[in-house]
């Protein structure tokens, strides 16, 4: 059986499944599949949240190494990109096996929940490669990120917790309702509210002080001037869920 890139709308929340079991290595076409997905996801401006998980015991083990060529590893560099750069909130639903550069590609979403009998490691060194040297020290600290990094060895979910890799365990069968209620909060949110706080959070770690403060006011001249942010205060005078529009 090949693998797969399944896709689910529910509501404004789009349900992304990496399929191929046992280890949800991606080849070229799923890759390209998936990343036609998010580029598509940018441009359509309908989608406000995004989960993103697999099947069977494995979250993913990244690009199919065992390619003749090149073009799976190139594909997957840019899929990172994609999702990294995404507008809307992603979620990684992490149900199991998160290794080498399927725990790469879960660092590159906003955020990630894990089933209790997920596995995560840093595989890099045990391929003779390296991977997550940048993005695991700048979300749990140096000295953590190197314990993971150069020994490759596994931790489990609750480790992961501890660490700050993940915010939340659930039960595997309770993982995909952690991550909906999640995702439909989040898209419950306003929406250019959401996707201008994505993006200063994203560069937070970058900038100094008064970089942010001018990063922070660009973003909040449009917000404050939208439709969304009047119909906020409106609704919370009225009492009521606000209605946004993304306007």
């Amino acid at each position: 059986m090949m693998g797969t890139v399944k896709v689910e709308r529910i509501g404004e929340v789009s349900l992304i499944t990496i399929d191929n079991p046992p280890a949800n290595a991606m080849d070229a076409p799923m890759l390209g599949k998936l990343l036609n997905e998010f580029e598509t996801i940018a441009l359509e401006a309908v989608t406000r949240a995004v989960i993103l998980t697999g099947t069977g015991p494995s979250f993913c083990a990244g690009a199919d190494l065992k390619a003749k060529s090149g073009e799976a590893l190139s594909a997957f560099g840019r899929l990172l990109s994609a999702v990294e750069s995404s507008p809307v909130p992603v979620i990684a639903a992490i149900n199991g096996w998160c290794i080498g550069g399927g725990f790469e590609l879960a660092l590159c979403c906003d955020i990630r929940i894990a089933a209790r009998e997920a596995k995560f490691a840093c595989a890099g060194v045990n391929m003779g490669l390296m991977a997550s040297a940048y993005r695991l020290p700048r979300l749990i600290g140096i000295s953590r990120a190197k314990a993971m990094l150069l020994t490759g060895s596994t931790f489990d979910a609750s480790t992961m917790e501890h660490f700050g890799v993940t915010t939340q365990t659930e039960p595997l069968d309770e993982l995909l309702v952690a991550a909906k209620s999640l995702a439909m909060r989040i898209a419950s949110r306003a929406p250019l509210s959401v996707e201008a706080t994505k993006r200063v959070a994203s560069r937070a770690l970058d900038l100094d002080p008064a970089a942010m403060r001018e990063l922070e006011s660009l973003e909040l001249g449009p917000l404050r001037a939208s439709q969304d942010h009047r119909e906020a205060v409106l609704a919370f005078r009225e009492k009521r869920e606000p209605r946004f529009t993304r306007s």
